[in-house]
């Protein structure tokens, strides 16, 4: 696995925003850091990939922060923000197209991505990038596959979004399996994010990644009800960044709709898209 110095860079931006957030002094976060540091030059050196890097990183910061969840509050805050947007948009969402483009539009609820910026006024930005459209729309090759579905989701903020999409394809006859991260890990959704939105009350059925504080996909750890779910789903919908650098690599799954922004130069690079970019990407492994 070659690893991108300016993931590192990333990494310890984020390490530095779980510090504010928990509120530690100066000093300590002067310990933090060092220790952080030292842990990624190890880990620059594994073949591990970058979301068990990131994992690796997160979960000995959070210990040495004393929290199971930084980003609690940030979380509550985007599901609300969102939901404001939602209630004044979701008439303008008429079909397919549109309501993809508003789940990737809610993949920028993302607070853990150096440079990265949540716009204050997220309704206007909202209304700014709907009418941008998407940088790769295979939107149409995605609804075709959409007759049994693994959903793989990613941010808080975003579940709201994916809200509306879920139920699209439950009202066109898709069967669906929800997988949400095992554990809070930035602001990633769990299963408590989930079912406090209603999400589990569409799908069919709903799974967590079986991870633990784990970002990404770990197949490894996936339980058995997940995998064969992969193993006769028509298509995987997969939700940001971390999702992608899971499954990009892997063989023999179904086809995956990848639906994210390309919130950072390597992987806006790999895509072969402008940074920022909104992509319904559909690849088959």
């Amino acid at each position: 696995m070659q690893h991108d110095d300016r993931c590192f860079d990333c990494l310890m931006s984020r390490v530095r925003l779980e510090a504010d957030l928990t509120g530690v002094t100066p000093e300590e976060y002067g310990q933090i850091y060092e220790h952080a540091a030292k842990l990624l030059g190890f880990l620059h050196s594994t073949p591990y990939t970058h979301p068990v890097v990131a994992s690796l990183l997160h979960r000995s910061v959070y210990h040495l922060l004393k929290t199971s969840d930084p980003f609690s509050e940030l979380k509550k805050q985007s599901n609300s923000d969102a939901a404001d947007v939602l209630t004044l948009v979701k008439n303008d969402l008429r079909d397919f197209r549109d309501i993809v483009t508003a789940a990737v539009i809610g993949n920028i609820f993302d607070y853990g991505v150096k440079g990265h910026i949540i716009q204050e006024d997220f309704l206007s930005f909202f209304r700014q990038e709907f009418k941008s459209g998407l940088y790769i729309d295979d939107t149409q090759k995605i609804l075709s596959l959409c007759r049994r579905v693994v959903y793989f989701t990613d941010n808080c903020g975003e579940i709201v979004f994916d809200h509306i999409l879920l139920k699209f394809l439950k009202d066109h006859g898709a069967f669906i399996t929800l997988v949400v991260r095992d554990a809070p890990i930035l602001n990633d959704a769990t299963m408590a994010d989930a079912t406090s939105l209603g999400l589990d009350k569409i799908a069919d059925e709903t799974y967590t990644t079986g991870a633990g504080v784990e970002l990404g996909i770990r197949f490894d750890l996936l339980g058995s009800e997940v995998m064969n779910a992969l193993d006769s789903c028509s298509l995987v919908i997969a939700k940001g960044m971390a999702n992608y650098e899971s499954l990009r690599e892997e063989e023999g799954l179904p086809p995956i709709a990848y639906l994210m922004a390309a919130k950072c130069e390597p992987i806006a690079e790999e895509i072969g898209v402008p940074r920022g970019s909104k992509v319904a990407l559909l690849r088959h492994p």
